[in-house]
């Protein structure tokens, strides 16, 4: 046979069975069983059959092919080298395994409605999760009129027409205040980017903490930092060298929160002697960190395995609701109580 020149008819004849029926195998349809779909692919490789876009991309047999799509970054979104979002490809990946499902990492990162839209119509899998809101709140409701096959991680804000799943970010937020409120820490840094919008709602419920707390709220407090240990160091510097007073932060994230510390320690101050430190997403590296750090946690494995269900779910019929998952005050060494 002709190297590239295989037809539908060419593998009709070699596996026995009808064009119809090749033609539904490479499309992954469910009329044909798993042992002929997979003689017919193998067919199809071996002969050099010239394989359509619109064909299935990953293997056949599975129940479903969610795409993960990341948008561009704003604030800690788009930074898969991130250890948190690595947690949370992993919750959605292990979720995807145990309801058969297949995972497509997308390289599109989407900045605008256009670019979404483009994206759902032209993409092979059966749903898509995107990875973080960035800026994107107002065009992820513009889609969700036309378009339910997509959820979204990240904060659920006003006049929402999406489906998203995230943690309790306020409530996140004042238990870390209040926390440090409540070891007698009275100048509380809040630490992060706020134009990202779970940072803002965690900065939230810092403002809620100092409140319940009757501590006043100092404007220099609330510091803007990256979600990198560089920026974080770097606006501690910045704070030690204007010789702004604190005894405690509220970082937006651990990485931040370790940046902190180690900007403290070398500037000669104690963790927590000093400077008591909550960070917020519990990573691995959390606990293995001198200080340990305390932290809010993020149940990345649930996280997963409710983006997927909400997904798989997603009709039209029917409205998916959003989700906030609960939050835990994880208290270690970096805090001193």
């Amino acid at each position: 046979m002709t190297k590239g020149a295989t037809r539908l008819e060419d593998l009709a004849a070699l596996a026995g069975v009808s064009i119809s029926t090749v033609s539904r195998a490479l499309n992954d349809s469910a009329s044909v069983n798993t042992q002929t779909k997979q003689m017919i692919w193998q067919l199809a490789r071996d002969n050099d059959y010239p394989f359509r876009r619109y064909m299935p991309s990953g293997p056949i047999g599975a129940d479903a092919t969610i795409a993960i799509v990341v948008p561009r970054p704003q604030g800690r979104e788009g930074r898969l080298s991130d250890p948190f979002f690595l947690e949370l490809f992993a919750g959605v990946a292990v979720a995807a395994q145990e309801r058969n499902c297949d995972v497509l990492m997308s390289h599109i990162a989407p900045t605008s409605y256009d670019e979404l839209t483009a994206m759902m119509k032209t993409n092979r899998a059966d749903g898509v999760i995107f990875l973080g809101q960035s800026s994107l709140h107002h065009a992820y409701n513009r889609l969700a009129e036309t378009e339910v096959r997509f959820v979204v991680w990240g904060a659920q804000l006003p006049q929402q027409s999406y489906c998203s799943v995230g943690s309790d970010n306020p409530l996140g937020g004042r238990r870390a205040t209040l926390h440090l409120a409540r070891l007698g820490r009275k100048r509380i840094v809040f630490l992060g980017d706020a134009e990202a919008p779970e940072v803002m709602q965690r900065l939230r419920g810092y403002r809620r903490g100092l409140e319940m707390a009757d501590l006043p709220l100092d404007p220099e407090l609330v510091v803007p930092s990256h979600f990198e240990l560089e920026s974080a160091e770097s606006s501690v510097d910045s704070m030690l060298g204007m010789g702004l007073k604190f005894d405690g932060i509220v970082a937006a994230s651990d990485m931040i929160a370790m940046g902190a510390i180690r900007a403290l320690e070398r500037a000669g101050l104690k963790v927590p002697d000093d400077v008591s430190v909550v960070g917020y997403d519990d990573i691995p590296f959390a606990r293995h960190n001198r200080p340990a750090l305390s932290t809010v946690s993020q149940d990345t494995a649930h996280a997963g395995r409710l983006l997927l269900s909400k997904l798989l779910n997603a009709s039209g019929k029917r409205e998916i609701r959003s989700e906030r998952m609960p939050t835990n005050l994880i208290v270690r060494e970096s805090c001193g109580g």
